[in-house]
């Protein structure tokens, strides 16, 4: 047994020693982590290997001895002996220092990269909102621009054109394919803004779906078909919406563009991911201003 214990022994200092000659630099820091780790595996190597040789000394020495149980698997029984006391120690200690790490140390005590992160971030919003509070609209359409070539452009051009099978067209308000689109399948994802939705086939009849998406999209010119009737019950008989009811046809309006940032959209095309938390109010307001200003 002894010859197991100074093996034991060496190999815990071998192992900490080879630890310590990879990662030592690691000490040289004021961070308390490093060294609550490798004190941890101090304990873990030193717990691990006398374990290992008592128990081994046990099995090599000791002889079953107790109560045995009543139950039996094929002939074996148990003996009804307590658990070993460094066992029910160790279980405890466990449940001591999850308990510590969860309300006193790292990482909820500790430096976080995420944590300074979100603070920088929510920092500047404030700053931002607080600098932008009441811009006017050239300054809006400025910064929507900005923010337009940064998150929007990859999709619909630098010239807010669209690209061929990936994104609409934003110059102009509405296509009659996106119209038809829309009254055939309905539209039930701007939940931010318009919580009702819209179901589909509306209009079921086809002269009635290619009046009506030629009357919208050709930017309600003309004479306004009678089956426009059927859309102005929520959309409002100019086509400008109705809040929380439904979207503005005309223009992108506030509202609408919100909207679509926050839930994204399901169109003719394909689909336009949510932008939830990548831009600030000022800046989703700013969008609008300027996609507006793409048509005028």
């Amino acid at each position: 047994m002894k010859s197991m214990v100074i093996g034991g022994i060496i190999l815990i200092v071998a192992l900490i020693a080879g630890t310590y000659f990879v990662a030592g630099d690691a000490f040289d820091t004021d961070d308390y982590i490093n060294s609550l780790t490798m004190l941890g595996a101090v304990a873990i190597l030193v717990i691990t290997v006398f374990v290992t040789l008592k128990y081994i000394n046990k099995m090599k020495n000791d002889t079953a001895s107790g109560e045995l149980a009543e139950e039996r698997w094929d002939g074996i029984g148990e003996y009804k002996n307590p658990i070993p006391t460094g066992w029910g120690l160790a279980f405890i200690g466990t449940i001591v220092w999850l308990l510590w790490y969860w309300t006193v140390g790292y990482p909820t005590n500790g430096f976080s990269q995420i944590g300074q992160w979100n603070q920088e971030v929510n920092e500047y919003n404030a700053k931002f909102s607080s600098k932008w509070e009441n811009p006017t609209n050239d300054t809006l359409v400025a910064m929507g621009e900005s923010t337009f070539l940064v998150q929007c452009a990859p999709c619909h051009g630098v010239d807010a054109e669209g690209i061929q099978g990936k994104a609409q067209n934003l110059t102009t308000r509405i296509t009659k394919a996106s119209v038809e689109y829309v009254i055939k399948n309905g539209s039930n994802n701007l939940k931010t803004a318009y919580p009702g939705g819209m179901p589909p086939m509306m209009l079921t009849e086809a002269t009635d779906i290619d009046a009506v998406s030629s009357y919208i999209a050709g930017g309600f010119k003309g004479e306004q078909p009678a089956s426009f009737a059927v859309c102005a019950g929520c959309h409002g008989i100019d086509g400008k919406g109705i809040a929380f009811v439904g979207p503005n046809l005309k223009e992108y309006d506030d509202s609408l563009v919100t909207s679509v940032l926050t839930d994204g959209k399901k169109g003719d095309i394909g689909i336009m991911p949510s932008f939830k938390g990548r831009l600030n109010p000022t800046q989703e307001k700013a969008l609008a201003a300027y996609i507006r200003n793409l048509g005028e």
